[in-house]
Order: structure tokens, then C-alpha cells, then sequence
């Protein structure tokens, strides 16, 4: 007979417990989002009245079919995809490969470097000395404009920097013997094993320059150029502003009431549809390369 171990009144306790706080923690989650959804299929006179909870209350459809409708809003949404996987891209490759740069502890110099990427964590150059470098260049109105001042984050950067720190060195060591360059150790070893890492800092980037709209909206002057996020900014400002000036009396009323939860769901809707397939790696990601085995 085998013998199985019960678990103890404390234990079930506990985790009834648990459960319950665990419980509430992701309803108090969750409420935010479902009250946003609710809210931006919800009639003006409702929302100005606090009705809307968790369930659309006066439906209707307003506020989304005056954003799609606007040609405006489909090709800003096309270049925030744009932007997005160009910057990503960009980010990716400098911040993978000043991470294994610093990385090897036997390179000259490897403390000015780290030292170098902290500094910019503290101290920046400010607005318009970036604005008068982005037009020198002549980055304004283009993609650069958005990807290359951001390309690098200083916490991305440390995370890959630990976490390729803690990759096994004999087998870099194996490959040079076998005749592979850094660049051929980079992508054929180190970067399959990284595979966690790599789709976390892809999960950051993606949803920081997805975000994003400072930078657009500073370095972009004309409005076919712009992201999602800045077409929707300015929708914003136009509905609490009086609205766009074609548009009738109800219409303005229903967009300036619920303009902010219809943004919200637009602006969050794709970052909730990738997630889930790169969610299993993120955990992992961040825990490897910030804790030294």
C-alpha cells in the first residue's frame, strides 16, 4: 500500500485563502478593462450619468463607426504597424549586440561602456537639443525619427547583458574551435538559446513603440504620416474641444463622452492579441536574466 500524505488543516486553509485573495486581486483587475469595453459601446447620456459598469448600457456604435470611417485612421494605423516593426527591429539588433559586447568580461573598456549606458538612464540631452539633432540629420518625417532615439533601453539592455552572462562560455569556446567568428557564435549559438529573453525584449519594445507618440508627434509635420496614436490623440482633443466641425450636434455629444474608453480599446486591442503567444516566455525571460545561477 502507498501511502498518500493528506494535506493539513493549515494547508487547506491556506490555500482557501489564497485562492480568495488571488480571487480578488484578479477581479480588481479586470473591472478597469471590462469598464472601458463597456463604456465605448455605451450612449452618452448613460456615461455622463455613471450607469455603465460592466455591461455597454444605451448601445450603440457612434463613436467607432466616425473613427472607421475616417480614411485618416486607417493609414495612421498602417504606419503605427509600420513604425512599430521597424523601431522593434532596430532596438533589437543594437540592443542585442551592445548586450553581448558587454557581456564578455574580458573586453578592454567593458566598465565605461556599462557606465556609458547607465549615464543616459539619469541624464539626457533634453527636448530641443534632440529636436535641433533629429532635423541636423534630416531624420524628420521618417521612420528614424521614431526608431533610432529610442533603439536602446538601458533595462533591456542590463537584462540581456545578465542573461547572456549566465549562457554556458565552453560552449562559445566549442564553436570558435570549430571555426565559427563572434558573429557566427552570436546567431548560431547564443541566440537559439536565448529564445526567452529575445521574446520578452520583443514584448517591450513592440509595446513601447506601439505606445508611443511623443516622438511623432514632434518630429512629424504632416498628418498622413502620423501613428494611430497621435490620430487619436488629436480625436481626443477635438471632442472635448467642440469636435470636428462637419460633424452634427449628437454625434459630438456621444464622441466627447466616450472617445477615451474607444481609444483605449483601439490603441489596446492588438497588444492583447500577441501577448498570449508570447506570454509563456516572459517569466522565464526576465527571471534568467536578472538571476545569476
Amino acid at each position: 500500500m502507498v501511502s498518500v500524505n493528506r494535506p493539513t488543516r493549515g494547508h487547506r486553509v491556506f490555500q482557501g485563502i489564497n485562492g480568495v485573495i488571488l480571487t480578488l486581486v484578479v477581479v480588481v483587475t479586470l473591472y478597469p478593462f471590462v469598464n472601458i469595453i463597456a463604456r465605448s459601446f455605451s450612449g452618452e447620456r448613460q456615461i455622463r450619468a455613471g450607469e455603465v459598469t460592466l455591461w455597454p448600457e444605451g448601445f450603440n456604435l457612434t463613436t467607432y463607426r466616425i473613427v472607421f470611417e475616417d480614411s485618416m485612421f486607417w493609414r495612421n494605423y498602417g504606419n503605427t504597424v509600420f513604425y512599430t516593426v521597424v523601431s522593434t527591429v532596430v532596438a533589437m539588433v543594437l540592443t542585442t549586440c551592445y548586450a553581448y559586447v558587454l557581456s564578455k568580461k574580458h573586453l578592454r573598456g567593458r566598465g565605461f561602456l556599462v557606465g556609458v549606458a547607465v549615464f543616459t538612464m539619469f541624464f539626457t540631452g533634453g527636448l530641443i537639443p534632440n529636436y535641433v539633432l533629429i532635423t541636423s540629420l534630416g531624420l524628420k518625417n521618417s521612420v528614424w525619427a521614431v526608431a533610432l532615439p529610442n533603439a536602446i533601453s538601458v533595462f533591456n539592455l542590463l537584462v540581456m547583458k545578465a542573461f547572456f552572462e549566465n549562457l554556458p562560455g565552453d560552449l562559445e569556446e566549442a564553436a570558435q574551435i570549430d571555426g565559427l567568428n563572434t558573429y557566427g557564435v552570436l546567431l548560431r549559438i547564443v541566440l537559439p538559446l536565448s529564445k526567452a529573453v529575445v521574446a520578452t525584449m520583443v514584448l517591450f519594445y513592440s509595446v513601447s513603440f506601439w505606445n508611443s507618440w511623443f516622438s511623432a508627434f514632434l518630429y512629424m509635420d504632416k498628418s498622413e504620416l502620423m501613428p494611430a496614436t497621435v490620430y487619436l490623440r488629436n480625436l481626443i482633443s477635438g471632442a472635448t474641444t467642440g469636435g470636428n466641425a462637419g460633424a452634427a450636434d449628437a454625434q459630438l455629444s456621444q464622441v466627447g463622452a466616450n472617445i477615451q474608453a474607444v481609444t483605449i480599446v483601439l490603441t489596446s486591442l492588438p497588444i492583447l492579441c500577441v501577448y498570449p503567444f508570447v506570454q509563456r516566455y516572459f517569466v522565464s525571460g526576465v527571471m534568467l536574466g536578472a538571476v545569476k545561477g
